[in-house]
Formats: C-alpha cells, structure tokens, sequence
C-alpha cells in the first residue's frame, strides 16, 4: 500500500506494520494486481519492476539516498568519529562512477557539512568499503591545528601571480607550497574583523612567502602592517567529526541493481 506525501511516495507494509520505504515516482493512481505493481501517469499505464535499470520511473531518472544516525553511549561523553564504512554489493567499477557516496555528514557540534565523500573516496578493504571522514575542501576554521600565524607584514612587492610578502620575523618551517594565506587588520595588538583570503604560497625564504593572488579566485593582496596566517589543506588535515551523535546521508546514482547492507564508523571518546 502506497501513498503520496510532500512530494514522496511513502509504502506501507502490512506484514512489517510500518512504512519501510519512500520512493521517487509520484503517481496519479496506483495498484497492484496479479502479483505485479502498476500506476498511472500523464495518462499512460506504467509496470513496475520489470527490467534491471532502477531508479528510472516514467523515462526521468532519479539517486537512491540513505539518512542515519551513529550514536553509541547517548549523552554521556562526546565522540571522535574517524572513519564511515559500508557493506555493498557495490563492485570496483560501480565504485569508480560513484556509485554511493556520502553526501553530508553532521553532529550536534557542528551547523551542516563539516565533512563530503565522493564516492572514490572509499577503498575496499576485507570486504567492506572504507574511508577516513574528510572535511569539506572550502571549510576554514582558524581555531584548528592546522591554522598558523605568521606575523604583521613589513613590505608588499611583485606581481599579482606572484606577491612577495616580507616579515620582520621567520616565517617558520610549518608553511609549505600550498597553503591558503588569511590576512587581518590589527588594532592594539588584536585582529579585527574576520580574516581575508589573500592568495596561495607558492615559495617561501626564512622572513618571506610568494603568494599567487589571481583576481578570478577572488583574493586580497595584504596591506602592509597587516597580520598574516596560513592554513593547511582542509581535507589533507582532516581529523574526524566530534560530537555525541553523527548524522550522515549517503547517495547512490547508479542505474544498475545494488544492495546495501551495513553502515559503520570507527568511534573513539575525544579527549580535547
């Protein structure tokens, strides 16, 4: 028995006495009839479940997508959670074309999005599909390890593909080729206002970077006496998802049949 419902159609099962599903296609009149499943649309008859290319209902194609919690020791300590898993009968191909892929992931801690997997993220091991949880490529976060002051900036020379920044200080060893630069006003010793992108490094001596600033990635070039930071690779610096639950949605847009059978993470206390 099936019904529509914001937009989806939701299946009742009368064995299991629940709604076990929802599904894409919104008929304007269904049923079921000598063991096969027929509905209406536009006027025409339409059979259900009779070739082997799924998600496809009425010529327009549409992804399979799955919503889960983990949440193990509700409320009594906040997680770490380090990787997301699944059993599948996903093959290597299908895993090449991103058969599934995790399309958000978020806990309690956190607003929406703090980390996205394509689907050849996932590596197969011992049966299973396997990836480290990784944090949004345009995620910035100046509270991270892996965000790094510098200094105020003394002098400001080159060209816009190639910026000199000097410092009256060693700009360390930490900053490497790569690394995104942040720039802020400074005012009795404190940064004001939120950090500015100010180009990606692209050399560096003891007391000086070389930044690249094109104006299509729309960057600042620092001012000088401004304060200069760096940060690394959000998605190379990835260390998990905390919070007391993890919320987590995975999408197939394959045509082909597949079955999932488990979803899992590794899940350790944070110690902060």
């Amino acid at each position: 028995m099936a019904s529509n419902c914001n937009n989806k159609t939701v299946s009742y099962s009368v064995s299991a006495k629940g709604f076990p599903s929802f599904y894409s296609f919104i008929p304007e009149y269904m049923i079921g009839m000598n063991s096969f499943f027929y509905s209406f649309k536009g006027g025409n008859l339409w059979r259900h479940n009779t070739n082997s290319k799924r998600n496809n209902f009425y010529e327009e194609q549409f992804d399979s997508t799955i919503t889960s919690v983990f949440n193990p020791q509700p409320t009594q300590a906040i997680k770490l959670f380090k990787t997301l898993s699944y059993e599948s009968t996903t093959t290597v191909d299908q895993q090449s074309n991103a058969a599934w892929s995790c399309e958000y992931l978020k806990t309690d801690l956190t607003d929406g999005n703090p980390g996205s997997m394509l689907g050849t993220y996932f590596q197969q091991k011992e049966g299973e599909w396997f990836s480290y949880i990784r944090t949004n490529a345009s995620t910035v976060n100046f509270k991270s390890r892996s965000a790094n002051g510098i200094g105020n900036c003394t002098a400001i020379s080159g060209f816009i593909t190639d910026i000199l920044v000097d410092f009256n200080v060693s700009v360390g060893s930490i900053v490497s080729i790569g690394d995104l630069v942040y720039a802020a006003d400074i005012e009795n010793g404190a940064v004001v206002g939120i950090p500015v992108a100010a180009g990606v490094v692209i050399a560096k001596t003891s007391k000086s970077i070389s930044i690249d600033a094109t104006p299509q990635e729309n960057y600042t070039i620092p001012s000088v006496g401004q304060y200069v930071m760096y940060i690394k690779n959000s998605v190379a610096e990835s260390t998990g998802a905390r919070g007391y639950y993890l919320e987590f949605k995975l999408k197939n847009t394959s045509s082909n049949p597949v079955e999932l059978f488990s979803v899992g993470s590794s899940v350790m206390k944070s110690n902060p």
